[in-house]
């Protein structure tokens, strides 16, 4: 989302440009938003079950509407500049509270404020945050400022469905009416958040600098790898001291080979060809359909597999450290391999989906993994654990190095064009240091 020009900056708020990049101060934020996104497998990790799989991926979404605002808000105001920095701290106190209260963010847990009420005002804080300074830059333009009115709206009635999903009484939280009509409410909150805000926001959605919004979704695939690496060493049965058997050992160094595996696929040539193709496109509403589509909406399934990967990861090493289990683990299990596999084919079909729209190339070997990882699937769940990772891992870097082998020059010209673009920026920047400093 962005700005459509005519409006006059103060210092309080001072406009981004064509060729902004991200800042660190964004790059602050987006950690926070990141351990939001993580901390949201608790609500899976300690009651597996479907339901719970499922409002896993409600409040990832949730927290992805907020994150891509906020994303939004950088690319057409600098986020380190004027007041920008206070905005950002408001937000990232309200997304660390947002944390906090997401283990009680579907049932209130006795001993402490109410977990529903907190998860959805510190949301709707967040949302705030972003709308007062799209107000600040609309301030000239009254049929902007009317539409951003509708648009507030939004956010209260999603914190108001909430709010209301949470009010369940305790004896009846666990009935299947009870778990339907709940997880009923946050979906249409969700569906009023990005449907109404296609269609409410569209004065709002374009991309001032395309640099800035790649690189912003880029970053965010890249600290969601890191951050589930990070996770997946301090989890909480590593705290406790995790004996170094080698079927933890194997287990790691498949976990890893797969993670490095998926950072490949992504920043290879993909992030780079998708960032260039943004800048190639020169019309404003083909741009933003661009921008929304590929990045907005086909980056949320990016991030939703990341972390399902490593959450079924971080359980099958725990269990593999554990005396009493067999050599190879137990079997895998049919909710853990929806996890694991589910979340891995569930990134690689994204990354052909970001492909096909954005660059209109079908990436044959990475379809044919999803397709072979969800065959396979089945027959894994019978699987011990560690036999079942090593078959998801030799799938996964199988498809990965047949498409970097059977590339045709695409991948050497786009990696050529980004250093080629890298080295101006640099030269231009030594430049201007040796005239300034």
């Amino acid at each position: 989302m962005g700005n459509g020009g005519g409006t006059r900056w103060s210092r309080a708020v001072r406009p981004g440009a064509p060729g902004s990049r991200t800042t660190r101060l964004e790059l602050f934020y987006d950690l926070v938003f990141v351990l939001a996104f993580l901390s949201d497998t608790s609500l899976t990790a300690t009651h597996p079950s479907p339901a719970n799989l499922y409002r896993f991926l409600l409040v990832l979404a949730l927290l992805w509407w907020c994150w891509t605002g906020f994303a939004g808000l950088g690319n057409v105001v600098r986020a380190d500049q004027g007041v920008l920095p206070l905005v950002g701290f408001v937000t990232i106190a309200a997304t660390f509270l947002l944390v906090l209260s997401t283990p009680g963010a579907f049932a209130d847990i006795p001993g402490g404020l109410h977990g529903p009420v907190v998860f959805a005002l510190c949301y709707f804080v967040i949302r705030a945050a972003q709308l007062v300074v799209f107000g600040w830059v609309a301030r000239d333009d009254p049929d902007r400022r009317r539409r951003l009115l509708w648009l507030a709206l939004l956010p209260v009635v999603a914190t108001a469905l909430l709010i209301t999903a949470g009010t369940v009484p305790p004896r009846m939280a666990d009935r299947p009416t009870a778990i339907a009509l709940q997880l009923a409410l946050w979906t249409v909150a969700l569906l009023i958040e990005y449907v109404g805000g296609v269609i409410l926001g569209r004065p709002w959605w374009a991309v001032l600098s395309a640099g800035h919004w790649a690189e912003r979704h880029a970053l965010m695939v890249l600290i969601a790898l890191g951050e589930s690496i990070i996770a997946l060493g301090l989890g909480p049965k590593f705290l406790s001291g995790l004996p170094l058997t080698v079927p933890v050992v194997i287990g790691a160094v498949l976990g890893i080979a797969v993670v490095a595996v998926l950072w490949w696929a992504y920043f290879d040539t993909l992030a780079f060809a998708l960032e260039q193709k943004l800048h190639q496109t020169r019309d404003l509403d083909a741009r933003v359909r661009l921008a929304r589509d590929v990045y907005t909406y086909l980056h949320l399934p990016l991030i939703a597999g990341i972390i399902s990967f490593a959450l079924g990861l971080k359980d099958l090493l725990g269990e593999a450290a554990q005396p009493d289990t067999p050599a190879w683990g137990l079997p895998l299990g049919g909710f853990w391999v929806s996890v694991l596999y589910g979340g891995v084919a569930l990134y690689l079909l994204s990354l052909a989906a970001c492909a096909l729209v954005g660059l209109r190339t079908v990436r044959w070997p990475v379809l044919v993994a999803v397709v072979a990882i969800v065959a396979v699937a089945p027959l894994a769940a019978l699987l011990p654990e560690l036999i079942a990772l090593a078959v998801l891992a030799a799938l996964t870097v199988t498809a990965v190095v047949v498409e970097t082998l059977s590339e045709d020059g695409r991948r050497r010209q786009i990696r050529q064009l980004a250093l080629e673009e890298q080295l101006a920026a640099e030269e231009e920047q030594s430049r201007w240091r040796q005239r300034h400093l």
